[in-house]
């Protein structure tokens, strides 16, 4: 009889972290024949700790993994589950993301207190409650007149604070509601009315490879979607072409169409007025660097079309 082991999965305590890290738990089993078990362990991020202020006052990126990472480096636990969008394109020395599970919806969804379906038809002057920054410039760049309040926590915290009357409307992940059960409660919005963050709708299990045993990395490798790991490469070259972090409002998003990659990229100025897009393609059988590098060229573009300096939030 093969031993049975336990992996120490590392993960936020949020309801939506933890219905990921079960998730891979149960497809690690499910793929090993229940010879890996999974173990939950659970972080206080310092991201977690901030319920008011914007990440780009506190940090930035990584804020949400920092803590995982580390115990992924100390050996307190075996692999670290992470929404990738929340993934620094830098990893920490010795680390991989070793699974990008198929991904989820993509898109955004509306949620409102009235009601309203689309973001046009909100009253004028209505209040918009968000802390991407990304999502502030997108609906800026669509109803200027918005006013817009930070909205942090996690999916609980911020319905609450709808329900409670603070916005007249906020956005939300499709994936994590869907992950929830709570999709009936927003309206999704296409693609082409707001496109994406990097990775939104991935699932990223972070490693270090030299320390996991056979079993395990064969079963990571076993629940890894290719579709979803080139995607998630090429958005995320274009997100570190352009330096990705809190203060600025990047998006992107690679999928089929017909029968070839596409990927497009846009970057916002904070108030919405300003947007720079590139889009390009490549083929289905383009390998990891080719698309890689599709999204770095993309990001270049950008960047040149920019002048060379991309437009930054500032408290100032």
């Amino acid at each position: 009889m093969t031993r049975r082991q336990t992996i120490r999965i590392g993960t936020r305590g949020s309801p939506l972290a933890l219905f990921q890290a079960r998730l891979i738990a149960s497809q690690l089993a499910a793929v090993s024949n229940d010879a890996l078990h999974g173990e939950i362990v659970t972080f206080t991020t310092k991201g977690d700790k901030l319920v008011s202020e914007r990440l780009i006052n506190s940090g930035g990126k990584g804020l949400f993994t920092r803590e995982i990472d580390h115990a992924v480096d100390e050996g307190e636990v075996d692999i670290g589950v992470h929404s990738l969008k929340d993934v620094p394109t830098q990893l920490p020395d010795g680390q991989e993301i070793m699974t990008f599970p198929k991904r989820a919806d993509v898109r955004d969804g509306l949620l409102t207190s009235n009601g309203i379906t689309r973001l046009i038809d909100l009253p004028e002057g209505a209040t918009l409650g968000t802390a991407s920054l990304r999502r502030e410039a997108q609906a800026l760049a669509l109803r200027p007149d918005l006013k817009v309040i930070a909205f942090r926590g996690n999916v609980q915290t911020r319905l609450k604070k709808l329900e409670d009357g603070l916005a007249d409307a906020t956005f939300l992940a499709m994936a994590g509601l869907e992950r929830l059960g709570l999709e009936n409660l927003a309206y999704p919005i296409p693609i082409d009315h707001m496109l994406p963050a990097a990775g939104q709708g991935i699932i990223a299990v972070a490693a270090r490879p030299a320390k996991i045993s056979e079993t395990l990395r064969e079963a990571l490798e076993t629940i890894d979607d290719k579709p979803t790991r080139c995607a998630a490469i090429a958005e995320r070259a274009f997100l570190a072409e352009l330096d990705g972090s809190c203060r600025t409002a990047i998006a992107a998003h690679m999928c089929n169409h017909n029968g070839e990659w596409h990927l497009r990229g846009e970057v916002l100025s904070p108030d919405g007025k300003a947007r720079w897009t590139a889009q390009g393609t490549a083929k289905l059988s383009a390998s990891h660097e080719e698309l890689a590098e599709l999204g770095r060229l993309l990001g270049r573009s950008i960047r040149n079309d920019a002048g060379g300096q991309l437009p930054a939030y500032t408290d100032a």
